[in-house]
């Protein structure tokens, strides 16, 4: 809700220089992910040792309180540090996945993470459009002040409404050994299939994110100045309409027919989908790419995360899942910067062609990879999970 009027608010604080309100609201919004990216690891692991439903709560509470006192920052400085304190506790939706991975059986992962993706989709979807309509209707500080209240809300839901149960599933999965950091590295970097499954975490983000920075500028090349604002906006939703249509559907489809097998064809599928980007002449091919991209890249995050709920103790899954969410951010601190150099340098194209091309990679790593270390295995010793 807050990150489209971050700028904005930045601009009020003071009489600033255009490249100044620019370079500090890039920084202002990359801290955030850059902290989140530090602390995650460190917060599923704690929740692994004390309970995610702890975790949870404290996260809830943590941004609500910076949000709340984002509203009242007078400099950028405060704004700033204040962001960053929401980096360290952000740890709400990584958190959510673990208590959800481990609280659900693994033959019905991916329909039940793609539910909580669909979820996480709605709010990216509704948040942009709610926090501009308050912000324009009430001002920038009533607007932080809601979007407190909403968290602590979320917060007050999980301690009340929410109860983290022993699940008792098949007897090697009731462990209660606690693994040192180590032996979490270690069990990741043993299985190739899943150290690949999380670096893609980074590789797919650096693609999607590419192109954020740039496409409403990309909006006003091909359509003009006419209600800019309003078709950036359907561009941006389009690719978010698409994943939520599809992101359980992919998921049951995964739980089914093995999550790496789907995750492969919707590697291929979306950096396929981007491809066109390049030759695109008109706002409504823009929104079409952006839909099928959302429909084919719906499906990656969920069927990630069964993968791991399906490869990781479940004493661990918190630690796991939170090295899975650091690359998460990692990406999303990469691509912006990455997309904005190449269509500095090359044009808007290029960023599509680039994109396209790494996802097309990420989809050959993923094949290879479990062709060498799953498939082949399962097909010379038994069938046990060559489903998977």
């Amino acid at each position: 809700m807050v990150v489209p009027f971050i700028s904005l608010y930045i601009e009020s604080m003071g009489d600033f220089s255009e490249g100044y309100v620019q370079t500090w609201s890039g920084l202002t919004f990359a801290v955030t992910f850059i902290t989140a990216f530090v602390f995650s690891p460190v917060w599923g692991r704690i929740g692994d040792r004390y309970g995610r439903k702890k975790i949870m709560i404290a996260s809830a509470f943590g941004i609500g309180i910076s949000v709340f006192l984002m509203g009242f920052a007078n400099t950028v400085w405060q704004l700033f540090l204040l962001r960053l304190f929401m980096g360290i506790v952000t740890g709400f939706i990584p958190m959510s996945q673990a208590f959800i991975a481990t609280q659900t059986p693994k033959e019905i992962a991916g329909k039940v993470l793609g539910t909580l993706q669909t979820g996480t989709i709605t709010g990216s979807l509704m948040g942009p459009l709610l926090g501009g309509a308050l912000a324009d209707a009430f001002g920038y500080t009533s607007t932080f002040k809601w979007v407190a209240i909403t968290i602590f809300i979320s917060g007050l839901l999980v301690l009340f409404g929410v109860k983290e149960l022993k699940m008792k599933f098949s007897s090697d999965e009731n462990d209660t050994k606690k693994y040192s950091r180590k032996e979490v590295l270690q069990h990741i970097l043993q299985k190739p299939v899943l150290f690949v499954v999380m670096l893609l975490s980074a590789l797919v983000q650096i693609a999607h994110f590419s192109i954020q920075p740039i496409l409403s500028l990309f909006v006003a090349e091909i359509h003009g100045p006419v209600n800019l604002a309003f078709f950036a906006g359907i561009a941006f939703s389009a690719a978010g309409l698409g994943n939520l249509l599809m992101a359980r559907r992919w998921g049951i489809i995964g739980d089914n027919q093995g999550y790496i097998k789907i995750l492969i064809i919707l590697l291929f599928a979306a950096g396929f989908v981007y491809l066109p980007g390049m030759f695109v002449t008109n706002i409504w091919q823009l929104v079409i790419l952006r839909f099928l991209l959302g429909l084919s890249i719906g499906g990656i995050v969920p069927l990630r995360i069964a993968y791991i709920r399906q490869e990781a103790p479940l004493s661990m899954q918190g630690e796991v899942l939170g090295y899975n969410t650091s690359l998460r951010f990692l990406g999303n601190i990469i691509g912006p910067a990455l997309g904005g150099t190449i269509a500095a340098s090359f044009g808007f194209s290029a960023v599509f062609l680039i994109t396209s091309l790494l996802l097309i990679l990420s989809g050959l790593i993923m094949l290879y990879v479990w062709y060498r270390y799953e498939y082949e295995s399962s097909g010379s010793h038994s069938h046990s999970y060559s489903s998977k």
